[in-house]
């Protein structure tokens, strides 16, 4: 393998990384839609069972994401970004017997298919960009892919949105008032045979970018060798690291409040008494929220702010935010989760190389516990839900309770776990 350190070279690789990132945002950020949208369609009970959405596609991450590591090691980086847009596509072709059957577990066998295609596009790409120039500077490149990222999930709830859940709120009061099941069955099968044409054409498209990956000129990168300074010496395995295995937890957070801003914010509206056809837009605001905190990435990291002091203070601004979302309500309370999406914007960029750096010869396997970090996103909404519908707490504590401690715990990330263990003897 050839070491791509050319700027020419770099350029070009970051390139085609950007636009598997858009991909990420686009399928990932359409599961937005997808809650609303099933928990009517699949006529589900609770709010809860609607965020097994979010389980199903999460939690392919802490499944794939190993042996993804150990695939990349026999498929290469390229191919195996190809190899994971394809089994994407495959995913997004179970929709079509789904709708059909007006079947959620078949639906959400679906979404954990293509969150299996992620877990190794993301187990390829993001280490990839981390170790594709200057450690110091990786928050910046996943900056950049991340306005990619975020541009695409701006657009996804918007447009699927626009398609399966237009007129919304009329159905679901038709639905409501509807006596003769066979007229509820009809315009249950309706709606859910609108999901049919847009994930045939996620699922060509996703094949095409299949096929251009595994031709593209993407080069293979070698990674970088531990460098054994001081007291330092080489460790038996990634576990030896304590700020990697520090780092799995704080990603684990930070993915599951970030989901929280983003999947529940509709779901928090709607239990305020919002309508359908208004909240299926609230996603979009959080994205755009993330978009511009990206933004800010770009231009201060590395120049301004060290990329875990950007940490430090992104964390300091979610848990503020969760307090004052604790303490509002109505559109107020949107605005603040909305807001949540640029505290979490720069976690991730920082959070990532922090973990992996000086981690070497185990830079794979890191990264694939890091992914496996991901499934915080199946686990947190889900619990909001449960809070709400079956604890019996308020909308208000019920997501305090899932944020205040995240964003706690990625706090003393940033200040301290980060160097835990760096300088073991």
């Amino acid at each position: 393998m050839n070491q791509p350190n050319t700027n020419k070279n770099q350029t070009y690789a970051l390139a085609i990384i950007a636009v598997l990132f858009f991909i990420f945002g686009f399928i990932t950020w359409l599961n937005s839609t997808l809650i609303p949208f099933l928990k009517l369609a699949c006529e589900l009970e609770s709010d809860m069972q609607a965020f097994f959405v979010t389980t199903a596609f999460y939690m392919a991450y802490f499944f794939l994401a190993i042996p993804s590591a150990w695939m990349l090691k026999k498929t290469g980086y390229k191919n195996g970004m190809a190899l994971g847009l394809a089994v994407m596509a495959v995913g997004s072709l179970i929709f079509i017997p789904a709708a059909n059957a007006r079947s959620f577990p078949l639906f959400l066998s679906g979404l954990f298919i293509q969150g299996a295609g992620l877990a190794l596009l993301q187990t390829a790409s993001n280490p990839y960009a981390s170790i594709l120039g200057p450690i110091e500077s990786a928050a910046k490149r996943i900056s950049i892919l991340g306005v990619c990222n975020k541009i695409a999930g701006i657009l996804s709830p918007i447009i699927l949105g626009a398609i399966v859940l237009k007129n919304a709120q009329a159905i679901e009061e038709q639905v409501i008032a509807a006596t003769d099941p066979a007229i509820k069955a009809q315009l249950l099968t309706e709606l859910t045979g609108r999901i049919v044409p847009p994930y045939i054409i996620i699922a060509i498209c996703l094949f095409i970018l299949a096929f251009l990956t595994y031709r593209s000129g993407l080069p293979e990168i070698e990674e970088p060798k531990e460098e054994l300074t001081g007291s330092n010496k080489t460790r038996s395995s990634a576990f030896a690291y304590p700020h990697l295995m520090l780092g799995v937890l704080c990603l684990f957070l930070y993915v599951g409040v970030e989901v929280l801003a983003g999947d529940a914010i509709g779901t928090y509206g709607k239990s305020m008494g919002m309508s359908l056809d208004e909240t299926k837009y609230f996603t979009s605001y959080t994205l755009f929220a993330m978009l511009l905190g990206y933004i800010i990435g770009i231009f201060t990291i590395p120049k301004y702010i060290a990329q875990q002091d950007a940490l430090r203070y992104s964390a300091i601004l979610g848990l503020l935010l969760t307090i004052g979302i604790y303490f509002s309500d109505g559109y107020t309370a949107i605005f603040l989760i909305a807001a949540l999406g640029l505290a979490n914007a720069l976690m991730w960029p920082a959070i990532f190389p922090l973990a992996i750096d000086g981690i070497g010869k185990y830079t794979q396997i890191g990264s694939a516990f890091l992914i496996m970090g991901i499934a915080g996103g199946a686990i947190l909404p889900p619990l909001y839900g449960w809070l709400k519908d079956s604890g019996g707490l308020s909308n208000q504590l019920a997501f305090f309770l899932c944020s205040a401690p995240a964003y706690l715990y990625i706090l003393y990330y940033a200040a301290k776990g980060y160097k835990a263990g760096k300088q073991l003897a």
